[in-house]
């Protein structure tokens, strides 16, 4: 998988990581908090799920400020950020506008 150095190509970076440490946090951290007895989980992929959100947040701004997205782009995109495999959804989508 490779990734420019644009805009778009960041935030196509940052959604992937996003995309993974939510999976992580709902499929890994949570059942290991409620089953397991190990809140630990949930407090390490949590942050790091946070500051890979509040990253997201960031190159969502970035990329429509680049690209001109209108703000129905930009609510999908933010959107997808909240739906387990979203922001994969979205990258397989944001993959055929990056320029070679």
């Amino acid at each position: 998988m490779s990734f420019s150095k644009t805009a778009l190509g960041r935030f196509r970076f940052v959604g992937i990581l996003e995309g993974i440490s939510y999976l992580v946090l709902l499929g890994i951290a949570m059942p290991l908090k409620y089953w397991a007895g190990l809140p630990q989980a949930v407090k390490v992929v949590g942050w790091a799920h946070g500051v890979l959100f509040i990253a997201y947040l960031v190159t969502l701004i970035s990329v429509t400020f680049e690209r001109r997205w209108s703000f129905g782009r930009v609510w999908v995109a933010f959107l997808a950020s909240l739906v387990p495999f979203g922001t994969f959804w979205l990258d397989g989508r944001l993959k055929q506008e990056e320029t070679p």
